[in-house]
């Protein structure tokens, strides 16, 4: 059923986008009725306008809290046009019916993040502005609502087309904004109070972007958060689930690294990585550690491609290729692939907490930030590592943090040369990697290994050992470190604690 609006309450905070709205339904002949600067706003555009006041008898008070907060507003505002006792009360109460109200709240969440004083902080939670939004969506059959300035384009399409009317399925459609903006914004209200505590989960996103389909071809897919904020995609098809995940394990994992870097992930598992003086080096070593698997892998750089990189890039069948920016003419290059994705990558992925479904519930954890150094490596056997050892120690650690458990990654002279993970025990994913590394024609004599948790007993170091691994870096903690430590001293390979686990799901 369509609705004509005869009334409008504008109360808004943002005003960009909101003059040729009023320019429309001033020419339907609408009426406005506002409050303070935005009354403001609309006299000088040359539109007459009621003021709140005039409409409640009451002035706006306690330094402007209180101003839409009054029976002559939200009456006028729920009463059902077709309910007969609502019509009697608002003829008995001089209602003046509104069948439009545009609310835009005040901007807790961007004064929150701008470090304002807990004072500031406080004067911005809205509460008239809630209210109107909350009481206009709840009497939809009657009245549009439109909650936030994301949703002035909408109202002035409506307008253009159609004039000053609006049906029943436009105003549902404002409602469920409505309830969705109300939502969020009390949301970031409670964990701005909640803080650390964490004592309830409320979490919210008002991007939803369907996918092609989950997972797996029989499964929905849809991802709710707001890519464009850390990602421009530059060319290729629609981003899936799948790719996804290994997005997000990519660009996990290049964060780590400072030195140019470049990281072929499989599976949510790196299949490739080095570091090296020049991307293409980085690049030509990353893709020697595992040819095979990097087929249709993600490729992830931190350092813009160039154009010699790019050429070598060509040559393999990849999904997805992330780096913080792409020259010009590599760009052209790789675009000749039509449904390759180029993803430029804006800035870091900055998420304090990750989250996981689990048993109908949600589990939370901080995101594991450790990133060990040299300075933190505790060397525990006769042996000590060289410089050299140590250097790779910490990039094997580096790339043992971001591989399923259980994981073993062996690398050399900056180089990802194997890794075993996602095995039921930490031996077989040791000799996978060996048997890896060899079938690839690795020489591991001087290689070093991390692991992603303790050894629980002395197996691995035995046959790190027999393979020619020279040292070895793992968190400690078992009951039979010394076992470990023990072997090590017979074997002459040196070993570190790093005091810190990585166990990965």
């Amino acid at each position: 059923m369509e609705k004509v609006i005869r009334r409008a309450l504008v109360s808004v905070y943002h005003k960009e986008g909101l003059a040729e709205i009023l320019k429309l339904l001033h020419e339907q002949g609408v009426e406005f009725v506002s409050t303070g600067g935005t009354s403001t706003f609309i006299e000088g555009l040359g539109y007459p306008c009621v003021a709140v006041e005039d409409l409640t008898k009451y002035p706006s008070m306690l330094g402007g809290r209180v101003k839409t907060l009054h029976p002559a507003i939200q009456g006028g505002i729920l009463a059902r046009r077709g309910h007969e006792t609502d019509q009697k009360e608002v003829l008995e109460y001089g209602l003046s019916l509104i069948d439009l109200v545009i609310v835009d709240l005040y901007p807790f969440e961007a004064t929150v993040a701008s470090g304002a004083s807990e004072e500031d902080i406080i004067e911005k939670i809205d509460i008239g502005g809630i209210s109107l939004i909350r009481g206009a969506a709840k009497n939809f059959e009657d009245v549009v609502i439109i909650p936030s300035q994301a949703d002035y384009a909408t109202l002035l399409e409506i307008l253009r087309e159609r004039g000053a009317r609006t049906t029943l399925e436009e105003r549902r459609h404002f409602a469920r904004r409505a309830f969705a903006v109300s939502s969020h914004y009390d949301s970031a209200i409670f964990r701005y109070f909640d803080g650390e505590e964490r004592s309830a989960l409320r979490l919210t996103a008002d991007e939803a972007k369907p996918l092609r389909y989950g997972e797996n071809p029989h499964q929905k897919g849809v991802f709710y958060g707001d890519l464009d904020r850390y990602f421009e995609q530059l060319h290729g098809k629609e981003l899936s689930y799948n790719n996804l995940q290994d997005v997000e394990a990519a660009v996990s994992l290049i964060q780590d690294f400072s030195e140019p870097t470049f990281a072929i992930l499989k599976h949510n598992n790196a299949c490739g990585c080095a570091s090296r003086p020049t991307l293409l080096e980085a690049w030509t070593d990353a893709l020697a550690g595992d040819p095979v698997s990097a087929f249709g892998g993600v490729l992830v750089a931190n350092r813009p491609i160039d154009v010699a990189t790019a050429h070598e890039i060509d040559k393999l069948f990849l999904e997805v290729l992330i780096a913080p920016d792409f020259e010009a003419e590599a760009l052209t290059i790789l675009e000749g692939k039509k449904n390759r994705i180029l993803l430029r990558q804006k800035e870091a992925i900055d998420a304090r907490w990750s989250y996981r479904s689990m048993l109908g519930g949600v589990l939370a954890q901080e995101t594991d930030r450790a990133v060990e150094t040299t300075a933190e490596m505790k060397p525990v056997t006769k042996v000590a590592p060289t410089a050299e050892e140590l250097t790779d120690l910490v990039f094997a650690t580096k790339l043992v943090k971001h591989s399923k458990s259980n994981a073993i990654v062996l690398s050399k002279g900056g180089q990802l040369i194997a890794s075993g993970v996602g095995q039921t025990s930490r031996v077989d994913a040791l000799k996978q990697a060996i048997e890896k590394a060899r079938h690839f024609g690795f020489d591991l004599k001087g290689a070093v290994l991390a692991s992603d948790a303790f050894f629980p007993f002395d197996d691995c170091v035995t046959l790190a050992a027999e393979a020619g691994i020279t040292a070895i870096a793992q968190p400690g903690g078992s009951v039979r470190d010394a076992d470990s430590i023990a072997a090590a001293d017979r074997l002459g390979v040196a070993m570190v604690m790093t005091g810190v686990r990585h166990f990965k799901h």
